[in-house]
């Protein structure tokens, strides 16, 4: 099982905190949350080819992160 955290910068200068985690059962859990704000957007993809690259999880949260 694996498990990776990263912070990322968007263009417009605000961290993202990015985590990834492989579950036991299969698939994985992706998580992003944007620095200073309370709101977490978190995903389990229970079918999903693992691992994925931390560009694959940064673009499933790109159109959430683009209305903050």
């Amino acid at each position: 099982m694996s498990s990776d955290e990263w912070i990322e910068t968007l263009e417009d200068g605000t961290n993202v905190n990015f985590i990834y985690h492989e579950l036991p059962e299969g698939g994985v859990s992706i998580t992003a949350q944007i620095e200073g704000s309370e709101v977490v957007h978190s995903v389990v993809l229970p079918h999903t080819r693992r691992p994925l690259t931390r560009g694959e999880v940064e673009s499933h949260f790109e159109s959430d992160l683009q209305k903050n």
